[in-house]
């Protein structure tokens, strides 16, 4: 088997990629991922080798998503909006071999620290990037091409950065079974299932393991045609919905939320829209409505979390109340433990656990990490804590963690406080996640200033904008006299928000 067989049996004149205005069959993507599998091998990457991907939702990423997974090689999706410490950081993390960059990683590539990546051997950029001894992707693509490589289900596919359910973010360790059966799982739902005939908007970072097996993985499985979006603007986005026909969209609320409150929108705009679902942080019930009323939209949610491919639970096909992340896609298991390690009754709170093929092998070089998550027979701890009602719908109700979520992006709270204690005016420093209109949360940072020092709101997350990815960084600096503490020196992030 292998994950980038899945563009393999459609029809050679199939649209598969609409991408910068260009429109890709599945025929000629199929020649181009053979043609750069083989210039890949030429540099003399092998099965197992780490390939960053630096790349915005486009062709570039798509091909080079493919290929890498051809190869053997195990793809690390990487922010390419990301600054350049933390882009190095990721890569340096899992041993990159290579890294492969889209038009948009120019900046980040032209400046990237190779005495940071020892083991880094290979860049890769687009024609025009003008990146200092990068091999172009096109010249590779000419390659003599090469047939897939055979893997078995348990062999590495993916490496995804996360927040887990507990500490700093790390690599999350995707096979290609796991990845193959959520697709499968998927489709298996009552009402879910992909169709050739589909158009997927594909606004949802491939960065991110919802946009990368969902939106990605589901469309081209399903022999439909992949719409990219690289930047999401609600009026522009919307007239693309419209004039390409879109049947599948897939997105985090913020995304609904703009659409359901954009001036003027025609109510038949999402009239050829059969599937829509919101995912990654909890949906507005009014956002919900405003779809209804405004736009004949009916919008489900669903559940779903890196380490487990993504999604546990849709609410899709099966009218679902409002608020239900629906139910346990075929295939996969679901338990809700309470506090004593028990199963919860109907309608008591409990954690959520989940076991199935779909779920991860563990965290990269992080055996203490993987085994605060898994236990020894197989179920994945998520964090998050649910209710279910008589009739078996699942309803999240809170989070056994500090995780904050922004516009489905995880932020831990101790990434930031790195960045931040880092700074040469901070001493100390607490972050928490704070109600957001848009983005669901905020980050918000609570910082003691150090003995004869000084700072100012503006100096702290300018510095964070250096070094973290834009979602990750406060909105808002607070300046106190101290951070609430237990008697353990944990602290109380309760009383900060």
């Amino acid at each position: 088997m292998n994950l980038a067989s899945i563009i393999e049996g459609h029809p050679d004149d199939k649209a598969a990629i609409l991408s910068r205005g260009k429109t890709t069959t599945y025929g000629v993507l199929r020649d181009q991922v053979a043609g750069l599998r083989g210039g890949l091998v030429a540099l003399g990457l092998q099965p197992g080798d780490r390939v960053g991907i630096v790349a915005a939702n486009n062709w570039y990423f798509v091909a080079s998503y493919l290929a890498v997974l051809g190869i053997g090689a195990v793809a690390v999706p990487v922010n390419p909006a990301s600054p350049l410490p933390e882009v190095t950081r990721e890569l340096a993390s899992i041993g990159a071999r290579a890294v492969i960059a889209g038009p948009m990683a120019k900046g980040t590539l032209n400046a990237l620290d190779r005495a940071a990546l020892p083991v880094l051997e290979h860049v890769v950029a687009c024609q025009g990037s003008e990146v200092p001894d990068a091999v172009l992707l096109e010249d590779l693509m000419l390659a003599q091409p090469v047939p897939m490589v055979d893997r078995l289900a348990d062999d590495l596919a993916v490496l995804i950065f996360t927040s887990g359910t507990a500490g700093a973010p790390k690599a999350a360790m995707l096979t290609h079974g796991n990845l193959s059966s959520n697709l499968e799982q998927c489709q298996s739902h009552p009402g879910r299932a992909q169709v050739a005939d589909d158009v997927t908007f594909a606004v949802l970072p491939f960065f991110h393991i919802f946009g990368l097996n969902v939106a990605l993985g589901l469309t081209l499985a399903a022999g439909s045609t992949l719409l990219t979006i690289e930047r999401f603007d609600p009026q522009s986005a919307l007239e693309a919905v419209v004039n390409h026909g879109v049947t599948v969209i897939s997105g985090a609320p913020t995304m609904w939320s703009a659409w359901a409150s954009l001036p003027d929108a025609p109510a038949d705009a999402f009239a050829k829209v059969r599937l829509a679902t919101s995912g990654a942080a909890r949906l507005a019930p009014e956002t919900k409505l405003a779809m209804a009323t405004r736009f004949s939209l009916d919008l489900t949610e669903g559940y779903g979390l890196t380490e487990a491919s993504p999604v546990v639970a849709s609410g899709h096909g099966l009218d679902a109340p409002a608020g239900s992340i629906g139910v346990p896609l075929p295939g996969l298991s679901v338990r809700l433990v309470d506090s004593d390690g028990q199963d919860a009754l109907v309608g008591d709170a409990g954690e959520v656990w989940v076991r199935g093929p779909n779920v991860f092998i563990g965290y990269w070089n992080d055996p203490e990490a993987t085994r605060s998550a898994l236990t020894e027979d197989g179920w994945l701890r998520t964090g998050d804590i649910a209710v279910v009602d008589d009739d078996g719908f699942l309803f999240l109700v809170d989070r056994t963690k500090d995780l904050i979520i922004v516009s489905g992006f995880n932020v831990y709270p101790a990434e930031v406080e790195e960045v931040i204690v880092a700074h040469p005016s901070v001493d100390q420093v607490a972050v928490v996640g704070v109600p957001h209109p848009h983005s669901g949360e905020a980050v918000k940072a609570f910082v003691v200033v150090a003995p004869d020092a000084s700072a100012e709101e503006d100096e702290i997350i300018s510095y964070c904008e250096a070094h973290l990815a834009r979602y990750k960084c406060p909105q808002k600096v607070m300046f106190v006299d101290e951070i609430p503490q237990n008697a353990a020196g944990k602290v109380l992030r309760k009383l900060l928000r």
